[in-house]
């Protein structure tokens, strides 16, 4: 773990962001292999030393890029349940083009990829996702508008992403309206009422 800060001249919080982001796009491109503290510091136009003041070494440094993805601001619920699926499906498949989460995905299934990372990438980004789109499910079966039992529901849930990585895979691109369609698919899916 690297050094707190002492005390003198606070951080500079917009070197702190371009290290991030060139982490996490390194991260993007080549997994955590790519993220040497070279190409961050090059690429954020920053210096080795200061990535060296931050992090004890690149897994801690690909972490804190991983944990900053999950920063961005979760979709409000307004109780349409249909509605809010959609918001969280677009916001998914924003967050997935922005962040070339495709790359970060395969990163995370490598083998050779370090436990902590794929740990972190799966509380940071997977599980939050989950949640918001499992809560929506089960507020929606609480107020009788779908009707799926619970162990569908946890079907839906991987479905409701999963899809968009299976266009991925097959090298082709979504469809524009994909949040659309796929929250339609599974609404429909769940005995939602129309």
């Amino acid at each position: 773990m690297a050094e707190p800060p002492s005390p003198g001249r606070p951080r500079d919080a917009t070197v702190d962001e371009a290290i991030l982001r060139a982490a996490t796009d390194l991260l993007a491109e080549g997994g955590v292999d790519a993220v040497s503290f070279t190409a961050v510091a090059e690429r954020a136009g920053t210096t080795r030393p200061a990535l060296y003041r931050r992090y004890a070494d690149r897994t801690e440094l690909a972490i804190a890029a991983i944990a900053s993805m999950s920063a961005t601001t979760a979709p409000v619920p307004t109780g349409d349940f249909r509605a809010d699926l959609i918001a969280e499906l677009r916001s998914f498949e924003a967050g997935i083009t922005a962040l070339r989460g495709v790359g970060l995905a395969a990163m995370v299934l490598a083998d050779a990829t370090a436990p902590a990372v794929k740990a972190a990438y799966r509380a940071s980004v997977v599980t939050p996702r989950r949640k918001r789109i499992a809560a929506i499910l089960r507020d929606a079966a609480r107020a009788g508008e779908v009707s799926a039992s619970v162990g569908d529901q946890k079907v839906l849930v991987t479905m409701a992403t999963g899809s968009w990585y299976a266009f991925a895979l097959a090298g082709t691109p979504p469809p524009r309206d994909w949040a659309i369609r796929t929250a339609s698919l599974i609404w429909n899916a769940a005995g939602g009422r129309a």
